[in-house]
């Protein structure tokens, strides 16, 4: 069974937040007393990973602020979320087959144990896997505000960061996505794209993506509740 010290790890952190209408990155807004990146690399620096490879905007320098970063690798992003990530691989000491995991830096309450299990189960695949969960409301495809089509929601599921794949695998996806001009909004993606077919593996629904102004309240919440939970091991 793989280590999690053998693992490294890339954390993209170099978003703008637009939708957040702030006057700064949504990873540096405070949440709980501390700027919400923090939260989520205190999350993984908690595994002890092999290495953490943070990826920041060209401009940003607020980065120098967040407990944590000492302890990783920090280099600057691309124009895409793919262009940053493959930015962040390319820091890494990393081989062929050696695992990587890639986790939002606006998730700042993804589970431990959700990692731990999504590296277990991981370990045994040819290709890689991603946490995510199962979608429970009713899916509209909707067209210039017209419905279109209401999917079967049973082979629906909302996919989560840490997304884990060998390092090889995920460089070359990623690399092709960006030589086809594709969009790719996370890394399973690009490996999708490559004719693999990644595994999913069930998390929770509290590790939510920090994108709007009211996601903030939110996280903070299930922080909390988190803690309270957990006995303040999570």
């Amino acid at each position: 069974m793989t280590s999690f010290a053998q693992v490294s790890v890339v954390v993209p952190a170099a978003g703008k937040g637009v939708r957040m209408s702030a006057d700064i990155s949504k990873q540096y807004l405070p949440l709980g007393g501390k700027p919400l990146l923090a939260h989520s690399l205190a999350r993984l620096l908690a595994l002890s990973p092999r290495q953490i490879v943070l990826v920041v905007a060209p401009d940003d320098e607020r980065w120098q602020t967040v407990e944590g970063v000492e302890h990783c690798l920090v280099v600057r992003g691309g124009t895409s979320r793919a262009a940053s990530v493959l930015n962040g691989l390319a820091a890494l000491h990393a081989t062929t087959n050696d695992w990587v995991l890639v986790h939002d830096g606006a998730r700042p309450c993804v589970r431990g144990a959700d990692v731990q299990r999504l590296m277990q189960w991981v370990a045994a695949s040819d290709v890689g896997g991603v946490l995510g969960v199962s979608v429970t409301d009713t899916v509209k495809e909707v067209t210039a505000g017209l419905i279109k089509a209401s999917p079967d929601r049973t082979r629906l599921w909302l996919a989560q960061t840490p997304q884990m794949f060998r390092f090889g695998l995920l460089q070359k996806a990623l690399q092709q996505a960006l030589q086809q001009q594709m969009l790719i909004t996370d890394e399973a993606s690009a490996v999708e794209l490559m004719g693999f077919q990644p595994l999913m593996v069930e998390g929770h629904r509290d590790n939510i993506k920090v994108t709007h102004a009211n996601d903030l309240a939110l996280a903070e919440y299930y922080l909390a509740r988190q803690a309270i939970s957990a006995g303040g091991a999570i």
